[in-house]
């Protein structure tokens, strides 16, 4: 086997495993902030043991320390909203509504960059609204709480994109994630008095199969693929990793489908919604002239491909 094809398939086992992060989110029954404060804290505290990490984090200028500190806070917002719209509707809804991410990101990158607008890259992110129209159309009444804040995950990480292209090149990419979502465990219990059960909620350790589905969640789905990646991703190209990566919402609905039965909660036009989506998140790197990479964990695959 070529390195290149091992490192497609190594790709494809990390897309995989990110798609079942949804489906652990619909899994575990802790409200959104304990499961994203718990994910965050177990893998930072990991991190944390690696000596690398500690010597890269010395010789960090102030002024970088910082911007990572404010992409952390980005991260924790994203994937607070992320598995807030899994728990206000399910994880199919949450993923589709992630796609809109190329929309935000064609008039959030030009000002993070600070490079001319495209509008072509707007044409090419609009082109799935009229899916999230379907989707919106195909879920039930109580899930539509749910869209938004799907909606309002697409647009935090459309930002968590253009300063991690920005400045995650500029560092390991294993001290990037570590600063990141420590910075997300350090800012969450901060947010805890504004939601029901409080910082005592939120401190309160995952029981029962909780604890085992975090731990897969944590260390099975988060540490484990971002290791891989990064082997990966230094034989693939940009547009390679792209069309991977891409694959992501379609592992994770066919996997609700099958292991959550989410199908009979959805009617056709959610599918058909999901179609029209899919087929213009794989077009725009056929069509644009930069592809990103906006799978909602693929905090590695981003790092990575910004590094020069």
């Amino acid at each position: 086997m070529s390195p290149t094809t091992k490192a497609q398939w190594q790709l494809h086992f990390c897309v995989l495993l990110w798609g079942f992060t949804a489906i652990l989110g619909k899994l575990i029954t802790m409200p959104a902030l304990a499961l994203v404060w718990w994910r965050m804290l177990i893998v930072a505290l990991c991190l944390a043991c690696v000596p690398r990490v500690w010597r890269e984090l010395r010789r960090m200028p102030l002024k970088l320390l910082a911007i990572y500190v404010g992409i952390g806070a980005l991260v924790s917002l994203h994937w607070l909203t992320f598995y807030g719209a899994i728990k206000l509707a399910n994880a199919s809804v949450a993923v589709t509504c992630l796609a809109l991410a190329p929309a935000f990101l064609s008039l959030v990158e030009p000002w993070v960059a600070q490079r001319r607008f495209e509008l072509r890259e707007l044409l090419l992110g609009l082109a799935v609204i009229p899916g999230v129209a379907l989707v919106v159309g195909g879920v039930p009444a109580g899930m539509h709480a749910g869209v938004a804040v799907g909606c309002s995950s697409a647009l935090l990480v459309s930002f968590f994109i253009a300063l991690n292209k920005r400045y995650a090149g500029h560092s390991d990419s294993l001290v990037v994630t570590a600063l990141e979502l420590g910075t997300g465990a350090l800012l969450l219990p901060l947010l805890a008095p504004f939601f029901a059960g409080g910082l005592k909620g939120l401190l309160q350790p995952p029981q029962g199969m909780d604890a085992v589905w975090m731990l897969v969640l944590a260390l099975g789905c988060t540490l484990l693929p971002f290791t891989l990646s990064l082997v990966a991703l230094r034989q693939l190209s940009a547009f390679s990793a792209q069309l991977v990566v891409n694959l992501e919402p379609v592992y994770t609905i066919v996997l609700a489908a099958l292991l959550l039965g989410e199908q009979r909660e959805l009617g056709p036009a959610f599918y058909a919604g999901v179609a029209v989506v899919l087929s213009a998140v794989f077009l725009h790197p056929l069509l644009a002239k930069r592809a990103e990479l906006i799978a909602p964990d693929a905090l590695a695959a981003d790092a990575e491909k910004a590094s020069p």
